[in-house]
C-alpha cells in the first residue's frame, strides 16, 4: 500500500493538489467497506493526480476519500452515517473509535506535511498558488439519466469563496481567462465556493491564494470510471500552458 500522499517540491511559488485522486483504503477498513470498487471510484476524483504535473510543486493524496476526506473539517473528514456521504450506506459494521482515531491521525499527519511545504513556500517566495484540483459528477441520476442542468454546472467551476478575493482578482482572472480563451466554460463559485483545504490554508497564510476548480466529469464516464483519454489530456495541457502563467501574477500582487 502506498503511503498516504506524496509531496514534491519544486521550483517556484505555484503548487498543485489533488487530494481526492485516491483509491486505497488501509486493510482494517477494506474489510468492513461496504461499497464495491466501483461505488467508491463514482465519488471520487480519479486521473486527477496527473494534472498536477502542471507545477513543479504538488500535493497527491493516494488513499480514498472513504478513509478520510482531507477537504473536510476534521470533525466530519471520516463518514460514518450515509448522511455524510451522499446517502451511500457505507460500511458492514459501524467504524470503531480505534478506526476512526486511526483516519483522524492521517489526516493530522496530512495537514502537518501540508503546513510544513506551504511553510517553506512562504519562506523562498513571500507566499503562493495553490491549485487545488477536483472533478465532479453531473449524472447523478444514472448511467443512461439526462445531464444535469448546464446552467448550474460549469464545464470548470472556480471556487474562491474563503479568499481575499480583491486582493488576488489579476490570479483570479488570468485563470478564469486562460481557460475560457481554450474553450471552457468556466464560472466562479456557481457549483462549489471551495472546501475545507481552500479555507484552512487561506486562514493560516495570509499570502497564500487557492484556486479550488472542479472539472465536470464530461471527460470520462462516471458511471464505469473510464476517462476519455483525449478529453483527459487536453486539460492536462490547458493546464500545464496556463498554470505557469499564474506565478507572474502572483508576484505582482506581492509586489
Amino acid at each position: 500500500m502506498q503511503q498516504f500522499a506524496t509531496f514534491t517540491r519544486g521550483d517556484g511559488p505555484v503548487v498543485a493538489a489533488a487530494l481526492h485522486a485516491g483509491h486505497e483504503l488501509r486493510p482494517g477498513l477494506l474489510t468492513v467497506c461496504a461499497l464495491t470498487d466501483a461505488e467508491r471510484l463514482r465519488e471520487e476524483d480519479p486521473f486527477t493526480a496527473e494534472w498536477t504535473e502542471c507545477a513543479g510543486t504538488r500535493i497527491v493524496v493516494h488513499r480514498s476519500r472513504f478513509e478520510v476526506d482531507a477537504n473536510r473539517l476534521r470533525a466530519s473528514a471520516v463518514y460514518r452515517t450515509p448522511e455524510d456521504a451522499w446517502g451511500l450506506d457505507l460500511w458492514c459494521t459501524p467504524l470503531s473509535a480505534v478506526q476512526v482515531a486511526g483516519s483522524l491521525a492521517e489526516y493530522d499527519a496530512f495537514y502537518a506535511a501540508v503546513a510544513e511545504l506551504l511553510d517553506d513556500r512562504v519562506a523562498r517566495y513571500g507566499g503562493f498558488v495553490l491549485l487545488d484540483i477536483h472533478s465532479y459528477n453531473h449524472r447523478r441520476g444514472g448511467p443512461v439519466a439526462p445531464c444535469e442542468d448546464p446552467a448550474g454546472n460549469p464545464e470548470v467551476n472556480l471556487g474562491t469563496g474563503s479568499m481575499d478575493r480583491a486582493r488576488w482578482a489579476p490570479v483570479v482572472e488570468d485563470f478564469l481567462g486562460g481557460l475560457s480563451s481554450e474553450g471552457y466554460d468556466v464560472r466562479e463559485n456557481v457549483k462549489f465556493r471551495g472546501g475545507n483545504f481552500a479555507s484552512w490554508v487561506h486562514g493560516r497564510y495570509p499570502t497564500g491564494c487557492v484556486l479550488a476548480v472542479e472539472f465536470k466529469k464530461t471527460w470520462m464516464d462516471e458511471w464505469t470510471g473510464e476517462p476519455d483519454a483525449a478529453a483527459h489530456a487536453r486539460i492536462a495541457s490547458t493546464l500545464r500552458r496556463v498554470v505557469p502563467r499564474l506565478a507572474n501574477e502572483f508576484e505582482r500582487v506581492s509586489l
